[in-house]
């Protein structure tokens, strides 16, 4: 399945987004993490959104709430 490019994606958008990379044909990493393995990673994207936020910086934490997502 291709995923069109759009100007605004909804929840939905998303979701497809996750069943085709978690899908029998989708990225082999994605298929192999579970809650535990993206741990350490979820929390250094975290605290990355944090220091946007602290410094203000919106174009950075809009690209670090898409990495926590």
């Amino acid at each position: 399945m291709k995923f069109k490019e759009k100007d605004r994606y909804t929840f939905q958008d998303l979701i497809d987004i996750l069943y085709i990379l978690r899908g029998e044909n989708g990225c082999p990493w994605d298929r192999e993490q579970t809650h535990t393995s993206i741990r350490n990673n979820f929390i250094e994207e975290v605290y990355e959104a944090v220091e946007a936020i602290d410094t203000q910086n919106n174009a950075l934490l809009r690209e670090e709430l898409g990495d926590v997502l």
